[in-house]
Order: C-alpha cells, then structure tokens, then sequence
C-alpha cells in the first residue's frame, strides 16, 4: 500500500544555496500582524507597489518605533517578500494555462470568474496576479468551467461505505502506519541543518503511538506536545525520515438525538484558552460578533449553536486553495466576509464563532490518510457539556453540500472518520526544540520545517513527503 504525497514537483525545488530567509524577522512577530501597517504603507502594499512598501518599512524600523509596531512592520517586511513567489502567474498567463486545456475561453469569461470570485488575485508590482494553483481551485466548479478537466474524483465509495460502517457499529479505529520525509538539498557543506518532522501527538481520539525507524540523531518530543515532532540536527546529512504508527479512535455520535453518553470523549478539560482570542487570526472582531449573533439567534441549548456556526459555514463558505497562511490576514475575518477558504480557514472561522457564542473550540490538524491519498488537513473541536468534547469538519461539510450529499454533510458535525493522524492540537504552538529560523508556516506544521544556520527554508527549498505503509481496521 505504497500511497505517498510529496511536495514541492521535482522541477521547482531549489536545490543549490545559500537557502534559508535571511531577513530578520521571528516567528514571534507575527502575532502582531493584527496591528496593521501604518495607512501610507498599506496604500503601497494594496497597490502591488512591494518594493516600496518594504523600503518604507525600512524607514519606519529605523525610527525605533514602538515594540509592537516594529513586531508587525518585520512580519508584513517578511510576507510581502514572498507574494510574489505565490501570486506569480500574470494575467497573459493565466489565459494562455486555461486556453491550452480550452482554446475557446475568452478574456470576459477571466473577468467573470473573479467577479464571482472565484479567482483570487493580488496586485503585484501594479499588475494582477494569481495564484500558482488557481486553475486547481476552478477545476473544483466543473459546471462553471466545463472547458477544464474535472479535479481527480475523489473514491467516494469507500469513503461512503465506511462512514456507514461507522454508524452501524457507532464508531471506527484504525491503526496506520506512515513514513514521512524532508530534505534540504541546498544547503552547504557544513552548515547546520535543523529539520522538524510532524508526528502522532497524543490527544482525546490517538493512542498507542510508537516511532519505529528513524534517521539516526533524532530527538522526538513527548506525546501531548500541542505541535509533536521529530527534530533532527546535522552537519553532514541533508535527508531524515521518520516512520511511525498509531491508533486512531473516531466515535460516531448523533447530534440530533440527546445525547447517550454524556462524555464520548475521555478529555473533560475545558481552559481558558478554549474561549479566548489568538491574534493575529482567532479575532472577536466587530463584524464576526454581529454575524455570530445573528447566526445563532434565538438558540439556548449549546449543541445546536454550535450546529447552527457550522451549518452557517459549510452552507455559505466555498472551498478555495489559499496561499500560506503567513500571508493571510485575520483569517477568521477574512473568510466571514470573502466567504471562501481552505480547511483550515474554515476550521479557523468555526472555532472564532464558537468562542464569541460561548462554546469552547479547539483546533486540530494534521493529515487526512485516505486508501488512495495522503494530504495536510486540518478541522474544529468544540465543546458541550451535554456530550463532551467533539469534532467539526467544516470543509468536508462544505464539499458535502457542493456535492449534494446532506447526510455526509451532517455526519462531519459532531463526528471525523479514522482516516487521520493529528500532529498539532492547538494552533500557533512553538515546535520543540523551538525554531531558530523564521518558519514557512509560523501558525501550524502538518509537512515539516527547517532551518539552515538559522535561517528558515521557504517551501520550495524543502523537499517533504509522506507515504502510506499500511492502514488497518483495528
């Protein structure tokens, strides 16, 4: 059962140095992100004009301005040097990709799609650009772009057929086995490379975790660590793999029936965390408190508030492939009103509503370990005194009422699947060791990190990857 994911396609990883970000802005700084940049600057910025924008966030660091400030002109320095490499393909491009697959599309039907926003796009250098994947965003609306090839179909079958073995039997476990992987094939003779592998943390649904192989030299942090990982430190190898395997538990609870088990899962902890804001992206902000309450309007008993965020959701937002993280800004916000985003945006949205209604929210994220694929995911759990603690998955349920299947989309409140490994249960959590490097992903970790001499790789310096040795019914 040889399924294996890698990222980034041979052809684009950079494999001579010097590598690594050599500005000097940490992952601390980007908390403050929330500030905003000081209006004259953000003009440039939303303008596409980068150079400028950075040299006069250059200006302002020399002026010793406050902490804060300083903390979010180094972070937006930072970002804004890399938008270019994900916002890259011109609009001259854009066609000619789309022409090649439908020579007859034309330049308004380019229009039409971003006005209905399904394109998204920024100003670089005073030009639009889009996304490097924006065709695999379109290829996800077959019906409004029938010129393109359909995304690869998705094995729903099997995945239908075990969901329904999960509500027969009340539940599902597996025990998997995975092997991931990350090189750095640019750095140096004799520069320290420090790589940071994701890997099974200990959490409500993941037991009987056992690391198996491994590249000599690692240090694998303890189960329970918010982002678990397998650190390695070397002078001499470019290359470290990890191969491990764990249990995975997914219940099956329906919602819509009081609940039977008051506690489904063992976990009864509630913190403070649980309910407050995490800037720069779990943020009350005025307009997500004025939508949660209307959403939730009129709704006393705390499970079908929490239904009513996700239906709000999976019923409104529509999936789209986003740029890293580290570019986006307020996410919960930002996919309220643009109402598009990934799994991990609507996760984000789910667990910002649900603290503002007063239901605790955490997040998870890791990988989704289908037969067929393995990939980076992330998803929502919340909590009830009536049933416990529970997951929300709401770009499954998204997909779900895209595709027209009402019970799959009910099935992910309240309930995942044992397709899952989950690395990271809080979000922003530090890496152990902690990064000496600005990280690709400063906010989550589901592929690996690394850093040259201190310096953080960008994406297409690393090479990661993920294969399925064995899934089993436990």
């Amino acid at each position: 059962m040889a399924v294996q994911t890698v990222w980034p396609e041979e052809g684009k990883l950079v494999t001579s140095g010097p590598v690594g970000c050599t500005d000097e802005v940490s992952n601390a700084d980007y908390p403050y992100l929330v500030i905003g940049l000081p209006p004259e600057v953000e003009r440039l910025k939303a303008a596409g004009h980068l150079t400028q924008a950075i040299e006069a966030c250059d200006a302002l660091l020399a002026q010793s301005p406050t902490p804060e400030m300083a903390a979010c002109l180094r972070a937006e320095r930072h970002r804004m040097g890399r938008l270019a490499q994900q916002f890259c393909v011109t609009r001259a491009a854009a066609l000619e990709a789309i022409r090649r697959e439908w020579p007859e599309f034309t330049e308004g039907q380019l229009d039409g799609l971003i006005a209905r926003r399904r394109i998204d796009w920024r100003y670089i250098d005073g030009e639009q650009r889009f996304l490097e994947n924006f065709i695999d965003s379109l290829r996800v609306y077959p019906k409004e772009v029938p010129g393109l090839k359909p995304a690869d179909p998705v094995d729903t079958a099997a995945r239908s057929a075990m969901l329904e073995d999960m509500h027969e039997r009340g539940g599902a476990e597996r025990v998997i086995t995975l092997k991931a992987s990350i090189s750095v094939p640019g750095a140096q003779p004799g520069e320290m490379l420090r790589a940071w592998l994701p890997v099974p943390t200990a959490c409500p649904q993941q037991s009987d975790i056992e690391v198996t192989d491994w590249t000599p030299g690692v240090l694998v942090a303890k189960e329970g660590t918010p982002s678990r990982t397998a650190f390695w430190g070397s002078r001499e190898h470019h290359d470290f793999e990890a191969t491990y395997t764990y249990r995975i538990r997914a219940p099956y609870v329906d919602t819509l029936a009081p609940a039977s088990e008051k506690h489904v899962v063992p976990d009864d902890t509630v913190t403070d965390a649980d309910l407050c804001e995490l800037a720069p992206h779990i943020v009350f902000t005025p307009y997500l408190v004025t939508l949660t309450q209307r959403v939730v309007a009129g709704i006393e008993r705390p499970i079908d508030r929490a239904r009513a965020v996700y239906d709000y959701i999976t019923k409104n937002v529509d999936y789209r492939y986003q740029p890293s993280y580290a570019q986006l800004d307020c996410i919960a916000d930002t996919c309220a009103k643009s109402l598009r985003g990934d799994c991990g945006v609507m996760a984000l949205t789910f667990i910002t509503m649900c603290r503002i209604a007063g239901i605790p929210a955490r997040w998870q994220s890791g990988l989704y370990v289908a037969p067929d694929h393995v990939g980076p995911h992330d998803w929502a759990m919340f909590y009830t005194e009536e049933y416990g603690w529970l997951w929300a998955d709401c770009s499954f349920g998204s997909s779900a009422r895209r595709e027209g299947d009402e019970a799959r989309r009910l099935h992910y409140f309240g309930n995942l699947d044992p397709w899952r490994m989950v690395a990271n249960t809080q979000f922003q959590a530090e890496l152990e060791p902690a990064c000496d490097g600005v990280r690709w992903d400063p906010f989550d970790n589901q592929m690996g990190e690394a850093s040259v001499d201190g310096r953080g790789c960008d994406e297409n310096e690393m090479r990661r990857g993920i294969e399925l040795i064995e899934m089993r019914e436990a």
